[in-house]
């Protein structure tokens, strides 16, 4: 993750913008200019990490923006934190050393971070965990928070999850709505080939044995199964398998940690959960502050 990119250079700047960080009122009213201090995050939970990273960058991005800011700022953590790693209640995440005043303004957006991409990553985690030693991998989807996207997808990566599509330009994947308007699986897919742009691989929403059917005979490259129960996506994986050329299966709705592994045992190639980024619980963490 660059976290110097513009793209999140934008989100952190905006999440302190929207804090008003800068015109932090109870801090600027009790706290005196020249105050350094020592802050400690620390995870109250166990936890997948994601996110580390941020806590430098957003400092860095309060100095810029206040322009106003007394003495250097230090953020360490130990060597084995990382992202990816998975955390114990009770164990440091990372230290910041700086004025008091930049620590107290920036605490929430750093917190709100943290918290909401170690919680994507660590149901992600779940999620990967349920099917491994199985032929499917997880992807997450595009049920994202507006805005907060590229750190969603990056959390997702963190817990051991893959990426589909970051967006509507990445790749055709036909579903049905466009199916309904497009005139048919048949004709969509005729239309699919003819405009596609470069090499775009072209997947395909099916909701029934019969219409798998049409999407292999009607060149389909990829296959998204959906709201079919892990019985019937057996038997579409049987059917694909015996089919004349490769095309890789995806299946996805109504898929929780519950049954994921019963859909995995299908053979399926990938199983993609919206609930990773939409339905997400930020994950408990502190800021511990003492006066350095």
């Amino acid at each position: 993750m660059d976290w110097h990119s513009r793209r999140i250079t934008a989100i952190l700047e905006n999440a302190l913008l929207e804090d008003k960080a800068t015109r932090d009122a109870t801090t600027y009213a009790t706290i005196e200019p020249q105050q350094r201090a020592t802050a400690t995050v620390i995870a109250k939970q166990d936890c997948i990490l994601s996110g580390i990273g941020a806590v430098a960058r957003i400092i860095e991005i309060f100095e810029q923006l206040d322009g106003a800011v007394i003495g250097h700022s230090e953020v360490t953590s130990h060597p084995e934190i990382f992202d990816g790693i998975k955390l114990r209640p009770g164990q440091p995440v990372a230290v910041v050393r700086h004025n008091a005043r930049v620590i107290l303004s920036c605490e929430r957006v750093i917190l709100n971070v943290l918290q909401r991409m170690s919680g994507v990553a660590t149901l992600t985690r779940k999620f990967a965990d349920a099917v491994a030693g199985t032929h499917a991998r997880i992807l997450d989807t595009r049920k994202t928070v507006p805005g907060l996207r590229v750190l969603d997808k990056y959390a997702v990566r963190c817990g051991n999850g893959f990426n589909h599509r970051l967006d509507l330009s990445d790749g055709v994947l036909i579903k049905n709505n466009h199916i309904a308007l497009g005139g048919g699986i048949a004709s969509v897919l005729e239309k699919a080939h003819r405009n596609r742009r470069g090499e775009q691989p072209i997947e395909i929403e099916v909701r029934n044995i019969q219409e798998l059917e049409q999407a292999l005979n009607s060149g389909a490259e990829a296959i998204l199964l959906d709201n079919m129960t892990p019985e019937t996506v057996r038997l579409a994986v049987e059917r694909v398998q015996s089919h004349s050329r490769r095309v890789p299966l995806e299946c996805s709705g109504g898929i929780k940690l519950e049954n994921v592994r019963a859909y995995a045992e299908t053979g399926v190639d990938y199983i993609s959960v919206g609930a990773l980024t939409h339905s997400a619980a930020a994950v408990d963490m502190s800021m511990r502050i003492v006066a350095a």
